[in-house]
């Protein structure tokens, strides 16, 4: 799962990111309203969380540029002005929850898991291709009931490969969906891990069913 902070408060910022990175969420972070709308027009992500007072454009301006160009991100409002009337406009304005500063990350975090659990589409905890399975719910993976022992970035990306069973996915589409956008696209981690990844799923000369399209991308198939 992949989060936008957007918050211009450093503290606020740092606090959330290593809440939800011990969570198991990738995060990315904005401290203004200009650099907050950009991130989330041209990233994915399953959350976003937007400070109402921001630097060059505030919360209901950054809201109102993600709903513009058709998005259905899930939005967090966060904010210290706890009157009704702003409420009402944030959420007429395309928010999906609205919380008052101070608060507590526990109820944060709650509030991001129930918005998550909105069904986009039917959601299988456990996924399949060949005898590769992949447990949702337990964040593990197995080949013929051996566990791979992933990292966390591992898991991720197989998770992504194995939920686009038989389409090319591009190196591009797995730096947007796999690593934050603070990532250097020009680095040679996404060849780096899928290489690790690719010897753990294939040990003892199972059949590789990762296959590297050369200048096109990867795709799992059986």
């Amino acid at each position: 799962m992949k989060i936008l902070i957007v918050e211009d408060d450093v503290e606020i910022s740092e606090f959330l990111k290593i809440g939800f990175e011990a969570d198991g969420f990738i995060v990315d972070k904005a401290y203004d309203g200009e650099e907050g709308s950009y991130k989330a027009r041209t990233n994915i992500y399953d959350v976003i969380i937007l400070d109402n007072s921001l630097p060059i454009q505030n919360g209901i301006e950054v809201c109102r540029d993600i709903r513009a160009i058709g998005s259905s991100v899930p939005i967090i409002f966060l904010s210290v002005i706890g009157d009704t009337e702003k409420k009402i406009d944030a959420i007429e304005k395309g928010a999906d929850d609205y919380i008052t500063k101070p608060f507590s990350f526990d109820e944060l975090r709650a509030r991001v898991k129930a918005l998550l659990r909105r069904p986009k589409k039917i959601e299988i905890p456990v996924v399949k291709v060949g005898e590769l399975v992949l447990d949702k719910e337990k964040k593990e993976a197995y080949r013929n009931e051996i566990s791979l022992n992933l990292t966390r970035k591992e898991y991720n990306l197989l998770e992504y490969l194995m939920r686009n069973p038989g389409i090319v996915v591009s190196r591009t589409m797995i730096m947007e969906h796999v690593w934050s956008a603070e990532s250097d696209p020009f680095s040679n981690t996404v060849e780096a891990h899928m290489s690790n990844l690719r010897k753990k799923i294939n040990a003892g000369d199972q059949k590789d069913i990762i296959k590297n399209l050369v200048g096109r991308g990867y795709m799992i198939q059986d």
